[in-house]
Protein backbone atom coordinates (compact mmCIF):
# COMPACT_ATOMS: atom_id res chain seq x y z
CA UNK A 1 0.00 0.00 0.00
CA UNK A 2 0.99 3.72 0.22
CA UNK A 3 0.48 4.99 3.61
CA UNK A 4 -1.75 7.74 2.66
CA UNK A 5 -4.93 6.01 4.77
CA UNK A 6 -4.67 6.91 8.38
CA UNK A 7 -7.59 8.02 11.48
CA UNK A 8 -8.58 11.12 12.90
CA UNK A 9 -6.59 10.55 16.07
CA UNK A 10 -8.15 13.28 18.60
CA UNK A 11 -11.60 11.52 17.41
CA UNK A 12 -10.60 7.78 17.52
CA UNK A 13 -11.42 6.21 20.94
CA UNK A 14 -8.73 4.57 22.97
CA UNK A 15 -10.52 0.82 22.66
CA UNK A 16 -10.09 1.47 18.87
CA UNK A 17 -6.49 2.89 19.42
CA UNK A 18 -5.56 -0.04 20.87
CA UNK A 19 -7.12 -2.52 17.90
CA UNK A 20 -5.53 -0.43 15.19
CA UNK A 21 -2.16 -0.78 16.46
CA UNK A 22 -3.01 -4.56 17.38
CA UNK A 23 -4.30 -5.29 13.75
CA UNK A 24 -1.42 -3.94 12.71
CA UNK A 25 0.66 -5.66 14.50
CA UNK A 26 -1.33 -9.07 13.44
CA UNK A 27 -1.07 -8.20 9.48
CA UNK A 28 2.95 -8.02 10.54
CA UNK A 29 3.11 -11.38 11.92
CA UNK A 30 1.07 -12.53 9.40
CA UNK A 31 3.76 -10.96 6.78
CA UNK A 32 6.74 -12.88 8.88
CA UNK A 33 5.06 -16.05 8.55
CA UNK A 34 3.56 -16.09 5.20
CA UNK A 35 6.14 -13.77 2.91
CA UNK A 36 9.42 -13.89 5.14
CA UNK A 37 10.56 -11.34 7.49
CA UNK A 38 12.48 -9.55 5.11
CA UNK A 39 8.75 -8.34 3.28
CA UNK A 40 7.58 -7.29 6.96
CA UNK A 41 9.77 -3.87 6.43
CA UNK A 42 6.80 -3.02 3.46
CA UNK A 43 4.22 -2.86 5.92
CA UNK A 44 1.76 0.17 6.52
CA UNK A 45 -1.34 1.47 8.81
CA UNK A 46 -3.03 1.16 4.97
CA UNK A 47 -3.17 -2.64 5.68
CA UNK A 48 -4.33 -1.99 9.38
CA UNK A 49 -6.98 -0.38 7.99
CA UNK A 50 -7.74 -3.11 5.47
CA UNK A 51 -7.73 -5.48 8.58
CA UNK A 52 -10.69 -3.72 9.93
CA UNK A 53 -12.61 -3.36 7.27
CA UNK A 54 -12.66 -6.61 5.98
CA UNK A 55 -12.50 -8.68 8.97
CA UNK A 56 -15.80 -6.94 10.45
CA UNK A 57 -17.67 -7.24 6.87
CA UNK A 58 -16.52 -11.13 6.79
CA UNK A 59 -17.93 -11.46 9.89
CA UNK A 60 -14.60 -13.22 11.17
CA UNK A 61 -13.93 -12.03 14.99
CA UNK A 62 -10.23 -10.64 15.73
CA UNK A 63 -8.86 -12.53 19.02
CA UNK A 64 -6.53 -10.18 20.79
CA UNK A 65 -3.31 -11.82 22.21
CA UNK A 66 -0.04 -10.17 24.25
CA UNK A 67 2.93 -10.94 22.58
CA UNK A 68 6.68 -9.92 22.18
CA UNK A 69 8.12 -9.21 19.55
CA UNK A 70 11.11 -8.43 17.70
CA UNK A 71 10.90 -4.52 17.70
CA UNK A 72 9.81 -4.60 21.30
CA UNK A 73 11.35 -7.55 23.10
CA UNK A 74 10.70 -6.52 26.84
CA UNK A 75 7.40 -5.99 27.03
CA UNK A 76 3.85 -7.70 25.51
CA UNK A 77 1.87 -5.75 23.59
CA UNK A 78 -1.42 -6.88 22.68
CA UNK A 79 -1.37 -8.03 18.75
CA UNK A 80 -4.32 -9.42 16.66
CA UNK A 81 -3.81 -13.53 16.36
CA UNK A 82 -2.48 -14.31 12.88
CA UNK A 83 -5.93 -16.28 11.21
CA UNK A 84 -7.01 -16.67 7.08
CA UNK A 85 -7.49 -13.52 6.15
CA UNK A 86 -4.27 -11.38 7.48
CA UNK A 87 -2.58 -14.43 5.77
CA UNK A 88 -4.23 -12.85 2.99
CA UNK A 89 -3.87 -9.58 3.25
CA UNK A 90 0.11 -10.15 4.19
CA UNK A 91 0.18 -11.59 0.93
CA UNK A 92 -1.41 -8.87 -0.73
CA UNK A 93 0.84 -6.02 0.96
CA UNK A 94 3.70 -8.16 0.31
CA UNK A 95 3.16 -8.10 -3.90
CA UNK A 96 2.29 -4.68 -3.86
CA UNK A 97 5.02 -3.70 -2.13
CA UNK A 98 7.41 -6.05 -4.93
CA UNK A 99 5.13 -4.14 -7.85
CA UNK A 100 5.60 -0.91 -6.35
CA UNK A 101 9.39 -0.93 -6.42
CA UNK A 102 9.68 -2.52 -9.33
CA UNK A 103 7.78 0.73 -11.23
CA UNK A 104 10.30 2.73 -9.14
CA UNK A 105 13.28 0.51 -10.75
CA UNK A 106 11.41 0.99 -13.96
CA UNK A 107 11.19 4.84 -13.14
CA UNK A 108 14.89 4.81 -12.35
CA UNK A 109 14.01 5.54 -8.59
CA UNK A 110 17.02 4.56 -6.08
CA UNK A 111 14.75 2.98 -3.79
CA UNK A 112 13.64 0.45 -6.50
CA UNK A 113 16.69 -1.17 -6.00
CA UNK A 114 15.40 -2.67 -3.05
CA UNK A 115 12.49 -4.58 -4.84
CA UNK A 116 15.14 -7.74 -3.91
CA UNK A 117 14.11 -7.85 -0.28
CA UNK A 118 10.75 -8.74 -1.44
CA UNK A 119 11.89 -11.48 -4.39
CA UNK A 120 11.19 -14.23 -1.91
CA UNK A 121 7.99 -13.49 -0.59
CA UNK A 122 7.04 -12.55 -4.03
CA UNK A 123 7.11 -16.24 -5.27
CA UNK A 124 5.52 -17.27 -2.26
CA UNK A 125 2.43 -15.34 -2.90
CA UNK A 126 2.73 -16.43 -6.14
CA UNK A 127 2.59 -20.30 -5.17
CA UNK A 128 -0.45 -19.11 -2.74
CA UNK A 129 -2.16 -16.59 -4.55
CA UNK A 130 -1.90 -16.56 -8.14
CA UNK A 131 -5.15 -14.47 -8.65
CA UNK A 132 -3.99 -11.65 -6.43
CA UNK A 133 -0.30 -11.12 -8.72
CA UNK A 134 -2.40 -11.75 -12.11
CA UNK A 135 -4.45 -8.94 -11.08
CA UNK A 136 -2.48 -6.08 -9.39
CA UNK A 137 0.00 -6.95 -12.94
CA UNK A 138 -2.97 -5.92 -15.19
CA UNK A 139 -3.79 -3.09 -13.83
CA UNK A 140 -0.05 -2.11 -13.35
CA UNK A 141 0.13 -2.58 -17.01
CA UNK A 142 -2.68 -0.71 -17.97
CA UNK A 143 -1.03 2.12 -15.84
CA UNK A 144 1.95 2.33 -17.39
CA UNK A 145 -0.05 2.03 -20.95
CA UNK A 146 -1.69 5.59 -20.00
CA UNK A 147 1.46 7.02 -18.90
CA UNK A 148 3.28 6.09 -21.79
CA UNK A 149 0.80 7.15 -23.72
CA UNK A 150 0.73 10.61 -21.41
CA UNK A 151 -2.87 10.58 -20.44
CA UNK A 152 -4.29 13.83 -19.58
CA UNK A 153 -7.45 12.51 -18.00
CA UNK A 154 -7.76 12.56 -14.21
CA UNK A 155 -10.48 9.89 -14.19
CA UNK A 156 -8.91 7.77 -16.72
CA UNK A 157 -5.33 7.97 -15.10
CA UNK A 158 -7.22 6.54 -11.55
CA UNK A 159 -9.14 3.80 -13.27
CA UNK A 160 -6.50 0.97 -12.81
CA UNK A 161 -5.37 1.48 -9.40
CA UNK A 162 -9.23 2.00 -8.45
CA UNK A 163 -10.31 -0.95 -10.52
CA UNK A 164 -6.96 -3.22 -8.68
CA UNK A 165 -8.64 -2.41 -5.37
CA UNK A 166 -12.23 -3.31 -6.44
CA UNK A 167 -11.07 -6.60 -7.45
CA UNK A 168 -8.81 -7.32 -4.43
CA UNK A 169 -11.48 -6.43 -2.11
CA UNK A 170 -14.10 -8.93 -4.17
CA UNK A 171 -10.91 -11.47 -4.03
CA UNK A 172 -10.63 -10.97 -0.08
CA UNK A 173 -14.16 -11.39 0.64
CA UNK A 174 -15.29 -13.97 -1.93
CA UNK A 175 -19.37 -14.72 -1.13
CA UNK A 176 -19.64 -11.87 1.10
CA UNK A 177 -18.51 -9.06 -1.79
CA UNK A 178 -21.34 -6.87 -2.77
CA UNK A 179 -22.08 -3.95 -4.75
CA UNK A 180 -21.43 -1.54 -1.96
CA UNK A 181 -18.27 -3.38 -1.12
CA UNK A 182 -16.72 -3.39 -4.39
CA UNK A 183 -17.93 0.72 -4.78
CA UNK A 184 -15.88 1.66 -1.25
CA UNK A 185 -13.03 -0.04 -2.46
CA UNK A 186 -13.09 1.47 -5.86
CA UNK A 187 -13.51 4.83 -4.68
CA UNK A 188 -11.00 4.37 -2.08
CA UNK A 189 -8.61 2.91 -4.88
CA UNK A 190 -9.27 5.86 -6.72
CA UNK A 191 -8.90 8.24 -3.75
CA UNK A 192 -5.40 6.88 -3.30
CA UNK A 193 -4.19 7.60 -6.81
CA UNK A 194 -4.84 11.15 -6.58
CA UNK A 195 -3.27 11.41 -2.87
CA UNK A 196 -0.01 9.43 -4.35
CA UNK A 197 -0.43 12.24 -7.62
CA UNK A 198 -0.38 15.29 -5.08
CA UNK A 199 2.18 13.71 -2.34
CA UNK A 200 4.56 13.02 -5.79
CA UNK A 201 3.53 15.97 -7.62
CA UNK A 202 6.99 18.45 -7.00
CA UNK A 203 9.72 15.47 -7.30
CA UNK A 204 7.80 14.37 -10.36
CA UNK A 205 8.18 17.53 -12.08
CA UNK A 206 11.03 17.93 -11.28
CA UNK A 207 12.15 14.73 -12.58
CA UNK A 208 10.42 14.73 -15.61
CA UNK A 209 7.98 11.97 -14.71
CA UNK A 210 4.11 11.34 -15.34
CA UNK A 211 1.57 12.95 -13.21
CA UNK A 212 -1.61 13.75 -14.56
CA UNK A 213 -1.68 16.25 -12.55
CA UNK A 214 0.86 18.41 -13.84
CA UNK A 215 -0.51 17.60 -17.31
CA UNK A 216 -3.73 19.57 -16.83
CA UNK A 217 -2.54 22.28 -14.34
CA UNK A 218 1.34 22.64 -15.67
CA UNK A 219 2.28 24.44 -12.67
CA UNK A 220 5.79 23.73 -11.20
CA UNK A 221 4.96 23.94 -7.72
CA UNK A 222 2.28 22.03 -6.23
CA UNK A 223 0.60 25.02 -4.36
CA UNK A 224 0.43 27.03 -7.62
CA UNK A 225 -1.20 23.89 -9.57
CA UNK A 226 -3.51 23.41 -6.15
CA UNK A 227 -4.48 27.22 -6.61
CA UNK A 228 -4.88 26.55 -10.68
CA UNK A 229 -6.85 23.71 -10.22
CA UNK A 230 -8.65 23.94 -6.95
CA UNK A 231 -12.51 24.22 -7.62
CA UNK A 232 -11.48 20.69 -9.29
CA UNK A 233 -9.70 18.93 -7.43
CA UNK A 234 -12.11 19.89 -4.50
CA UNK A 235 -15.48 18.53 -6.84
CA UNK A 236 -12.91 15.58 -7.40
CA UNK A 237 -12.76 14.84 -3.93
CA UNK A 238 -16.15 15.50 -2.73
CA UNK A 239 -17.77 13.40 -5.06
CA UNK A 240 -15.34 10.32 -4.01
CA UNK A 241 -15.90 11.20 -0.15
CA UNK A 242 -19.61 11.47 -1.17
CA UNK A 243 -19.42 7.86 -2.83
CA UNK A 244 -17.71 6.61 0.23
CA UNK A 245 -20.08 7.75 2.97
CA UNK A 246 -23.05 6.38 0.30
CA UNK A 247 -21.84 3.17 0.02
CA UNK A 248 -20.40 2.96 3.31
CA UNK A 249 -23.85 2.95 4.77
CA UNK A 250 -25.20 -0.06 2.25
CA UNK A 251 -22.77 -2.41 3.98
CA UNK A 252 -23.28 -4.57 6.96
CA UNK A 253 -21.41 -4.67 9.44
CA UNK A 254 -21.22 -7.59 11.76
CA UNK A 255 -19.62 -5.94 14.69
CA UNK A 256 -18.90 -2.43 15.91
CA UNK A 257 -17.30 0.13 13.11
CA UNK A 258 -16.22 2.90 15.01
CA UNK A 259 -12.98 2.70 14.12
CA UNK A 260 -13.37 2.09 10.00
CA UNK A 261 -15.80 5.33 10.21
CA UNK A 262 -13.25 7.46 11.89
CA UNK A 263 -10.71 6.44 9.14
CA UNK A 264 -12.87 7.06 6.01
CA UNK A 265 -15.22 9.70 6.92
CA UNK A 266 -12.53 11.99 8.98
CA UNK A 267 -9.15 10.66 8.77
CA UNK A 268 -9.27 10.43 4.63
CA UNK A 269 -10.88 14.08 4.22
CA UNK A 270 -8.04 15.17 6.64
CA UNK A 271 -5.47 13.47 5.10
CA UNK A 272 -6.69 15.46 1.16
CA UNK A 273 -6.71 18.71 2.98
CA UNK A 274 -3.10 18.46 4.33
CA UNK A 275 -2.27 16.66 0.72
CA UNK A 276 -3.34 19.72 -1.26
CA UNK A 277 -3.12 22.54 1.53
CA UNK A 278 0.00 21.47 3.41
CA UNK A 279 -2.05 21.50 6.86
CA UNK A 280 -5.41 20.36 7.61
CA UNK A 281 -7.15 23.63 6.60
CA UNK A 282 -10.47 22.97 5.17
CA UNK A 283 -10.43 25.42 1.14
CA UNK A 284 -12.45 28.22 3.12
CA UNK A 285 -10.19 28.10 5.81
CA UNK A 286 -7.41 28.68 3.89
CA UNK A 287 -9.00 31.74 1.95
CA UNK A 288 -9.32 33.42 5.23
Amino acid sequence: MFGYISPDRPYLFIKDETLYKALYCGVCKSIGAECGQMARSALTYDMAFMSALLHNIRGDDVKIVRRRCAVHPIRRRPMADVDDLTRVLACVNTALAYFKFSDDKADGEARGALRFLYNSGYKKVAKKHPQVIALISEQMQSQAKLEKEGCASIDMACEPTALMMQKLSRYVLGERSTEHTEALSYAIGKWIYLADALDDYEKDVKRGRYNVLYLNYGEKSKKAAVSKGESELVFIFDSLFADMRAHLAGITFKFNHDLTDNIILRGIPMKSRELMYGSCRTGEDKKK
